[in-house]
């Protein structure tokens, strides 16, 4: 018989498709003419079933491990509003609380009055950064001599 129609009736009587057949000894093979010989081949190890293949999880993996150091987060990966991706407010209170604990911990530092006009400044959203907030008080002379 011929090659094609042994792996053909293999993959029949193996339930699986014809590409997954593998002829380990085509001599053999050429034998075949029933079913039952088919089944004898299989366990003589004539024919073989290659193993199933599967995705590779490899570049899965390395992206991950990519997005993990902060790449592939440009411009053009992003999709929805800006304020999808975090909402303002919740940028606008991470500020505040940090630019107040900072506020807090110069406070023995500062003028009678200027702790309380700067938590006002704060909250009225005057400084973009704790860094502002530290040139004003330079600049505004708030801190004891």
């Amino acid at each position: 018989m011929k090659l094609d129609k042994v792996k053909s009736l293999a993959s029949k009587v193996m339930n699986i498709g014809e590409k997954r057949i593998k002829i380990a000894h085509p001599e053999e093979a050429r034998e075949i003419m029933t079913r039952q010989d088919v089944k004898e081949k299989i366990q003589q190890g004539a024919i073989v079933k290659k193993p199933k293949k599967g995705t590779s999880r490899g570049r899965a993996r390395k992206k991950k491990q990519q997005k993990k150091e902060g790449k592939r987060k440009g411009k053009g990966k992003r999709k929805g509003a800006k304020g999808a991706r975090s909402k303002s407010k919740d940028e606008w209170v991470e500020k505040v609380r940090a630019q107040r604990k900072k506020l807090k911990k110069i406070k023995p530092q500062l003028k009678q009055g200027a702790y309380q006009d700067l938590y006002k400044k704060i909250k009225g959203n005057t400084f973009k950064s704790k860094k502002q907030l530290m040139n004003y008080i330079k600049q505004n002379d708030l801190k004891k001599e």
